[in-house]
C-alpha cells in the first residue's frame, strides 16, 4: 500500500479521490459495483460453459447463498456525528503479524479456468497490496509456483484434507518450506456439495486434470501412483466439452489426466469424513497458526478452543456446500454469544474470522462489530481476475477497502479497532 499518512497509517480511502480526479472512471473494470463486475464476468466467460458457475454457483436452490446477503442486510449501522475520525486506521494484528487491513483473499480453486494467469493473478495482487493470500488446495498451479509469484507477500495455505497422513504431511512440509505461514483447514468440503448447475453439465475440471496441480506436483502423492511429480500447467481457456470429447474418444493424454484427476479427488474431496481427534496430527506437524474453516455452530467453536487450534473462520463456503444452511453472519452472531469464545478471543489465544457474503465495506463493519477480527473475500476478486487478471484483483481489493474506509468515516468510527465486538453500540437489527 503506497499511500500512507504521516504516522504510517495506510490510507485506503485515497482510491476514491484518485478515481474522481483521474477523470476516466475506475480502471480496468469500469465499475466499483459488485453486481456489475459479476455481470461482466458472466459475459466474459460465456464461451466457456460452466466456468462462471463453478465459482458463482451455489448448492441446491441457492438459498444459503441468497440467505447470506439477506441476513447481512438485516444488520444496520447506526452512525455517530461529530467524531474526529481523520486518518482512519484499518490495520489489524492476526497471530502476531500486523496487516494493513482486515481483508484476506479467501481460497478459491481452479483459477486457471477463469484467467490465463491462474493463481498468479491473486497471489501477485495480494502481495503488491500487502493483503494475505490464501492458496487453495484445488489450485491450477503448484505450491512452489504460487509461492514464487507471491514473492515476499503474506500467504497462507488452505488444506483439503487428504485421506493418507503421509500425503498430508508432504503438503504441510511444502507449504512451510515455501513461506506459507498459516494453515487453513476446510472442514465443510470433505465431499462436494449438491450443485445442480455443475451436475447438469457434468462440469468437473478435476476429472480433466485441472485444479489437481497441488497433487500432481506432490512427490508423495505421485509416488503412491507409481509416478513422478510434474509442474505442468493446464492450458487456457479450459474447454470442458472438448476435453470430455477427447476422453470419450480414448485420447491417451486425456485418459491420463482423468486418471490422475480422479485419484486426487479420491485423496482429498470424495467423501472421507474426519473427527475432532484427527486434528491432533495437523497440530503436531504445523508450527504456525492452525485455523479451522467452516465453523457454524457455537459448540464446534468451543470444541476448536478445547483442542488447541489458533482460530476459526465462521463460514458456510459461500453457500456452495449445504442448501438451506444458516446464514454465516447469523452463525457469527450466535458463536460470539459464547462466554468461552469471547474469553479465548480476549486472551489473544483464539482468532475469529468470517466469510460468506462480504461484498462491501459496510459488510466488513457488520462482521467486525459482531466479533470477527478479519474477513475473507471470495467471488468478487475471482470476477476481477476473470476480467483483468492481476490488475482486476488489485482493483477489487482497492474498491472494498476504500469503501470500508469511507464507511467508517460516515459511521463516525476512527478505525477498525473502534468496531471490533461493539455490535450493541454500532448495529441494530431490522426486519423488512
Amino acid at each position: 500500500m503506497s499511500n500512507t499518512s504521516s504516522d504510517g497509517i495506510p490510507q485506503w480511502g485515497t482510491y476514491m479521490r484518485e478515481v474522481y480526479l483521474g477523470g476516466k472512471g475506475p480502471e480496468p473494470l469500469g465499475t466499483v459495483v459488485f453486481e456489475e463486475i459479476e455481470k461482466k464476468a458472466i459475459e466474459k466467460l460465456k464461451d466457456q460453459p460452466g466456468s462462471f458457475l463453478y465459482s458463482g454457483g451455489s448448492a441446491g436452490t441457492w438459498s444459503t447463498y441468497t440467505g447470506n446477503t439477506i441476513a447481512l442486510n438485516k444488520f444496520r449501522i447506526i452512525p455517530r456525528m461529530l467524531v474526529p475520525c481523520n486518518n482512519r486506521d484499518l490495520r489489524v494484528t492476526l497471530f502476531g503479524v500486523t496487516y494493513p487491513s482486515p481483508l484476506l483473499l479467501g481460497p478459491v480453486g481452479v483459477q486457471g479456468t477463469f484467467t490465463a494467469e491462474g493463481e498468479y493473478a491473486p497471489a501477485k495482487a495480494a502481495a503488491k497490496l500487502g493483503v494475505p493470500f490464501i492458496m487453495s488446495s484445488a489450485s491450477t498451479r503448484s505450491i512452489e509456483q504460487v509461492a514464487q509469484a507471491s514473492g515476499n507477500g503474506p500467504r497462507w495455505y488452505q488444506l483439503y484434507w487428504p485421506r493418507h497422513e503421509e500425503v498430508t504431511f508432504s503438503l504441510l512440509k511444502r507449504a512451510k518450506d515455501n513461506g506459507f505461514t498459516g494453515l487453513v483447514v476446510t472442514l465443510d468440503t470433505m465431499s462436494l456439495g449438491w450443485r445442480p448447475h455443475d451436475l447438469e453439465r457434468s462440469y468437473l475440471p478435476f476429472g480433466h486434470g485441472v485444479g489437481t496441480q497441488v497433487g500432481s506436483s506432490d512427490p508423495v502423492f505421485m509416488a503412491r501412483l507409481g509416478r513422478k511429480p510434474t509442474d505442468e500447467i493446464p492450458e487456457f481457456p479450459y474447454d470442458a466439452v472438448a476435453k470430455q470429447k477427447l476422453l470419450v474418444e480414448g485420447d491417451p493424454a486425456a485418459k491420463d489426466a482423468a486418471q490422475l484427476g480422479y485419484a486426487w479427488l479420491a485423496e482429498a474431496n470424495f467423501g472421507f469424513y474426519r473427527s475432532w481427534e484427527d486434528v491432533k496430527p495437523l497440530r503436531d506437524n504445523w508450527e504456525g497458526p492452525l485455523i479451522l474453516k467452516g465453523i457454524q455452530h457455537v459448540e464446534d467453536a468451543e470444541k476448536a478452543i478445547d483442542i488447541g487450534v489458533d482460530g476459526i473462520v465462521v463460514s458456510n463456503h459461500g453457500g456452495r456446500q449445504l442448501d438451506g444452511a444458516i446464514p454465516s453472519i447469523y452463525a457469527l452472531e450466535s458463536i460470539m454469544k459464547s462466554e468461552k469464545v469471547r474469553a479465548a478471543q480476549k486472551s489473544g489465544k483464539f482468532t475469529i474470522m468470517f466469510d460468506s457474503g462480504i461484498r462491501t465495506g459496510s459488510d466488513i463493519i457488520k462482521a467486525m462489530a459482531l466479533g470477527a477480527q478479519a474477513v475473507l473475500l471470495g467471488r468478487p476478486w475471482v470476477y476481477g481476475a476473470a476480467l483483468a487478471g492481476q490488475e482486476g484483483v488489485e482493483q477489487v481489493i482497492k474498491i472494498i477497502l476504500a469503501d470500508l474506509d469511507v464507511s467508517l468515516a460516515q459511521a463516525g468510527l476512527k478505525g477498525v479497532a473502534d468496531v471490533l465486538g461493539r455490535a450493541d453500540q454500532i448495529l441494530t437489527k431490522v426486519d423488512f
